[in-house]
């Protein structure tokens, strides 16, 4: 299927779509070494880590008051504020030293601009789509991000190939803060082809509350995963930046060739179906993921939660069945805009205290325990879907 009978002719989806793929390669090359370097130069353990997910997923959940202050600005212009955001903070990083207060402070300005930018390029990408392509136009706005990070994760493998890891730390967070100054200014060409307009500052409506439900479960569940998944794999089995990166490359090439069918998928047999079927695969791999240690070598164990770290990954893009729910029961692109970014902040309400207090779990009751909360709050996301009524009339 050819982009120009998705995307409306006169939006500016190639500029969007350029600037998300030079993001993505610094975002890349920037999460490609972020665990092993709070890990190896900032000294964080298990407890530090989930102390400083907190700080990072705190602009999530105020997300709906940052949007509050700006509800006069389109999607384009917030966009265009998040680069802004998320370039400040990894020039930050690249110049710091690695104390955890200055770690958490460039984190938290980063990740301002990266929330942010969640819910506009996904409103962005659905206002750009011709109707009825809303699903595929996610899932090719998802391999641009893809194909982005893979080759930011290339770019770490191969580098630290040659060089120690405690040399290359710092250089590599400047090549990754070039790459999101010069998308933040490609960024600069999204003028005036937005159908977004103005919206209230707060914005909450009954009948999204099943969204809302989801976007909590989904948000505790993927925690657990983001934050402690690669933490797992460096302090449990040992595993290194390059290994890291590595594993982190083949989620993003699987990513970025299975985004397009998922969001087809999406589209044939509907999102209610998707989102039941997704946290359901999510319970083997988070029991693999916790016992495998128990089950199998040490050497194979390892292996074992690489792979399941990939298959989170591809099951984790099922979460634009969402934002395809949240286009369908809405009035028009102002709605569907606020829903999403309000969605967001909602998603954060549980996340910040997952990441806490997984570290917590983690350090007092076990690896075994953590991820058996992860699947049990993906079975309660399943058993909420399956609530939802399809192609409901009321608006």
């Amino acid at each position: 299927m050819k982009l120009n009978t998705i995307f409306r002719s006169e939006a500016r989806y190639k500029a969007l779509f350029l600037s998300l793929l030079l993001c993505a390669i610094g975002s890349g090359l920037h999460k490609g070494i972020l665990d092993n370097y709070v890990a190896e130069m900032a000294h964080m353990n298990e407890l530090d880590r989930g102390i400083m997910e907190f700080f990072r997923e705190v602009p999530g959940l105020l997300l709906v008051l940052i949007l509050a202050l700006f509800y006069r600005s389109s999607a384009e212009k917030m966009y265009k504020m998040s680069m802004v955001l998320m370039a400040a903070g990894m020039v930050l990083q690249s110049v710091i030293d690695p104390v955890k207060l200055w770690v958490i402070v460039a984190i938290f300005i980063y990740s301002t601009g990266e929330h942010i930018q969640i819910g506009m390029r996904n409103t962005l990408t659905l206002e750009y789509s011709e109707p009825g392509h809303g699903g595929v136009a996610l899932g090719y706005q998802s391999s641009m991000m893809q194909i982005g990070n893979l080759i930011g994760y290339a770019a770490v493998i191969a580098a630290f190939a040659w060089v120690a890891s405690s040399r290359l730390f710092q250089p590599v967070f400047m090549v990754a803060a070039v790459f999101m100054v010069i998308a933040m200014m490609v960024s600069f060409q999204l003028k005036g082809h937005s159908k977004t307009k103005k919206t209230n500052r707060f914005y909450f409506r009954r009948k999204f509350a099943k969204y809302y439900m989801l976007e909590m479960f989904y948000g505790a569940r993927k925690q657990v995963f983001f934050t402690f998944g690669p933490y797992v794999l460096i302090l449990f089995y040992g595993a290194d930046a390059a290994v890291i990166s590595l594993l982190f490359a083949i989620s993003a090439v699987a990513c970025f060739f299975l985004s397009p069918w998922v969001g087809k998928l999406i589209d044939r047999i509907g999102y209610k179906t998707v989102m039941i079927a997704d946290t359901l695969l999510l319970v083997i791999v988070c029991f693999f993921y916790g016992f495998a240690h128990h089950i199998f070598s040490m050497d194979i164990a390892f292996i074992v939660c690489c792979v399941n770290y990939v298959l989170d990954s591809v099951i984790s893009l099922a979460s634009m069945a969402s934002n395809v729910y949240v286009q369908d029961i809405s009035e028009n692109t102002e709605e569907m805009r606020a829903t999403i970014s309000t969605g967001i902040s909602v998603n954060h309400l549980i996340t910040i205290f997952i990441a806490l207090l997984g570290g917590w779990v983690w350090n007092a009751l076990g690896i075994e325990t953590l991820f058996i909360i992860s699947a049990v709050l993906g079975l309660c996301n399943s058993a909420y879907a399956a609530t939802i009524k399809v192609n409901t009339s009321i608006k």
